[in-house]
């Protein structure tokens, strides 16, 4: 991955607080919902409720896709992230524990609430397998496509293409 397309990257991921999430249901249909997100680094932590469909989805198949972006009002100043990767629950405590602090840090706001339970509200996290990295500045529809490799982002694990939809005339 490139200095640039990591950098835009990190930027859309840390200056963001809300993906759609998608996940597989049971009959075959798709289910995209918005969350509340943190991330630590690639990874993304957010809580689910235990008796939601997301949850049950993603027992299910743990295959998610995530899209993360924000307006403009230029066309050309669009960025965003969408990825594949894998959902998992955090069941390690001391991660649990990390990734909470990870999420109170984004959202100062619930830092009085109670303390999450994994009971109710379990932690999950993202793991990407595939990036698309959009950077409208340069074209429109201009996207990065990266293949993550089991060693985060090594050389031998990436993959990178343009892809170019229209050109600025």
């Amino acid at each position: 991955m490139t200095p640039i397309l990591r950098a835009v990257t990190m930027r859309v991921l840390e200056g963001n607080r809300i993906m759609t999430i998608a996940t597989n249901r049971r009959d075959g249909w798709p289910q995209a919902t918005m969350v509340g997100y943190a991330n630590d680094g690639f990874e993304l932590y957010f809580f689910v409720a235990r008796l939601s469909q997301k949850f049950a989805n993603i027992k299910n198949d743990s295959r998610v896709s995530v899209a993360i972006g924000e307006d403009f009002s230029d066309p050309l100043e669009i960025k965003g992230v969408s990825l594949a990767g894998r959902a998992q629950q955090v069941t390690d405590g001391k991660e649990f524990e990390r990734a909470v602090a990870i999420f109170l840090k984004r959202f100062p706001e619930y830092a009085d609430w109670p303390h999450p339970t994994p009971s109710l509200s379990p932690m999950m996290k993202v793991t990407p397998t595939i990036l698309s990295v959009l950077d409208y500045s340069k074209g429109f529809g201009h996207s990065d496509l990266v293949t993550i490799g089991n060693d985060n982002l090594a050389p031998e694990g990436l993959q990178a293409r343009s892809e170019w939809f229209a050109r600025r005339g």
